[in-house]
């Protein structure tokens, strides 16, 4: 393993607010809920093809901050912008949803289950905002403990950041900055349009072990993945290399071996991800809880930090994060019970059981730019597969809830990070997003039915989307005795283990450079093998710039050039999914 990581680009301070700058205006409030209109009618195209969510903060702050130039002249436009940036990056993660939307109708559709979990639109509506809701209110009081004192990157958060400086640049020191943004977002547009058409970019797949075709292993030519490793750091990148060894080069073989998988020439990547992740998951909870037990005075002084800046008008205020928390949680259990029949005691042991996973994903995403909710939520499934043996909607709707709140939870605390960084007012942040949110919930509730019509999601032929398929997949075996393997439950008890021993190691400062990081392997044996590897050629672009040249000099272009190559490819599926969507374009084959 590298001996150090590159000078971390999140500890860059506050900057100063220029004299006359705007932040909570009219204006602004209202091209905030235009951006998310926005985001939330292209999501659902965009994540149940693509099979992923692309970085939409950054999608959010070129649309903020054009549509704030049209019609001002006022300095320093990234305060302003930097709203609707927070408003399409909570639509963008309410939208995400969707995708528990659609496994819930494939399970409807799979007549073998006899279940109907077939929501309407005003289910939809009530369910999505009340989760998403809890999920904003739960993350409010981490920005202090993962923002301020922890200072863990969020990637995407920073990339957002960078993005609203270079576009607000002004003078001879912005010139740097700008080239190297424009240039990265220029080059992985391109990139990303070759590969999307000519078939002249392909991933290339090393032939490592009889499973290769499986496992995927090689390298993705999407600058997406260069630019977030350049910006999250070797360490962490080569701890996911490791994980990404585990799971796809060590693991299928031995798996094959004990006939927990079928032969080389049937078994698919998904035969192997849902054993691998047990002990991924058990390394990642384990130590994300460990970690925060071992800082429980810094998370102490955190919250107590909330508390008495409840007057403080940069922060929002604990009163109403309690007051929300327990009239959201309050809603979203009725609606689960009225609307999918969750028992109410189902629904409360789900949400109790939803914040430490929370608090996890919030530590992954900050360390490794990659949000952990399916992983999570499958957590959640094997939970009340356990509790309710047998009763796929109990495993189902508790897991949507774990999904809804895990994700909204990492929209706020993104959005945090680049309010951070800029020096937006994390009060007003927090009120953009609890505007956006039901606002993105509407908007989904009458976009996912028609989507769903037209790609006959649930019937018999139709549209199958790969990021719902797992939930799905994950169901259905739930739903027969024993699915789960011994050795899958043996490996999340070692998994654990390991994740607790590493993390209470990696926690004295002599150590942490040498000591494998349970997050970074943890979330390394989920993400597809090929995203991993590409993370770690970037990574090692920004630590071997930093090798042979000045610190100073390297930050002048690194984190802009990285927050290019993440903004290009986000804004150019973004634009790709309206295109396909009005016909304009026709998918490639």
């Amino acid at each position: 393993m590298p001996p150090h990581d590159a000078p971390a680009a999140h500890d860059i301070p506050t900057l100063p607010r220029p004299a006359g700058a705007r932040e909570f205006t009219l204006r602004a409030i209202l091209v905030s809920l235009i951006v998310a209109v926005l985001i939330a009618a292209s999501y659902p195209y965009i994540v149940l093809k693509l099979g992923f969510g692309p970085n939409i903060a950054v999608v959010s702050a070129f649309f903020g901050y054009l549509m704030l130039a049209v019609v001002s002249r006022t300095v320093a436009l990234r305060y302003e912008s930097n709203l609707a940036q927070s408003a399409g990056t909570i639509a963008g993660q309410t939208a995400f949803m969707c995708t528990i939307l659609a496994a819930f109708d494939l399970l409807s559709g799979d007549k073998s289950l006899g279940l109907a979990i077939s929501l309407d639109r005003m289910q939809i509506f009530l369910w999505l905002v009340t989760a998403g809701t809890l999920g904003v209110f739960l993350g409010v009081p981490m920005r202090r403990h993962y923002i301020v004192d922890e200072k863990l990157p969020y990637a995407d958060g920073i990339a957002a950041a960078e993005t609203l400086l270079v576009l607000d640049a002004r003078g001879q020191d912005a010139k740097i900055a700008v080239r190297s943004m424009l240039t990265g977002l220029v080059a992985s547009a391109v990139v990303s349009v070759l590969g999307m058409f000519g078939k002249i970019l392909e991933v290339w797949k090393l032939e490592i072990g009889a499973f290769h075709k499986a496992t995927g292993v090689g390298f993705s030519l999407g600058l997406l993945s260069i630019g977030s490793g350049m910006i999250i750091g070797v360490r962490i990148c080569a701890n996911m290399v490791i994980g990404l060894i585990l799971s796809w080069i060590v693991a299928p073989g031995l798996l094959h071996e004990y006939g927990i998988i079928p032969a080389v020439d049937v078994a698919k990547k998904n035969d192997i991800l849902l054993w691998v992740m047990w002990p991924a998951t058990g390394l990642m909870v384990a130590g994300g809880l460990t970690a925060l037990f071992l800082k429980w005075r810094v998370l102490q002084r955190s919250f107590q930090g909330l508390t008495s800046a409840g007057t403080d008008e940069d922060d929002f205020p604990m009163r109403w994060v309690v007051a929300g928390i327990l009239v959201s949680a309050t809603a979203v259990i009725i609606v689960q019970n009225l609307a999918m029949g969750l028992p109410v005691w189902e629904s409360a042991l789900a949400l109790v059981l939803s914040i430490p996973l929370m608090l996890v994903g919030l530590r992954v995403l900050g360390e490794t730019n990659w949000g952990p909710i399916s992983a999570l939520s499958n957590v959640m499934q094997g939970v009340f597969g356990a509790i309710s043996p047998g009763n796929v909607t109990s495993n189902m709707v508790a897991s949507g809830l774990t999904g809804t709140t895990v994700a909204n939870s990492e929209g706020i605390i993104q959005s945090y990070k680049t309010g951070h960084m800029i020096g937006s007012k994390p009060r007003y942040l927090t009120y953009v997003q609890l505007m956006a949110v039901p606002v993105a919930a509407l908007v989904v509730a009458f976009v996912y039915p028609i989507f769903k019509a037209q790609e006959h999601i649930g019937e018999e032929g139709g549209f199958i989307p790969a990021i719902s398929a797992k939930w799905y997949g994950f169901a259905k075996i739930l739903s027969r005795d024993g699915a789960i393997p011994v050795s899958a439950l043996w490996a999340l008890g070692i998994g654990a283990a390991l994740g607790i021993v590493l993390t209470i190691l990696e926690s004295k400062p002599r150590w942490k450079t040498w000591v494998p990081s349970p997050t970074g392997i943890g979330i390394g044996m989920l993400v597809p093998a090929a995203y991993v590897a590409t993370m770690f050629v970037g990574a090692m672009i920004d630590w071997t710039a930093r090798k042979v040249s000045d610190d100073r000099k390297v930050d002048a272009w690194s984190v802009p050039l990285a927050s290019g190559f993440i903004a290009g490819e986000a804004l150019l599926a973004v634009v790709m999914a309206v295109l396909f969507a009005t016909g304009v374009v026709s998918p490639p084959g």
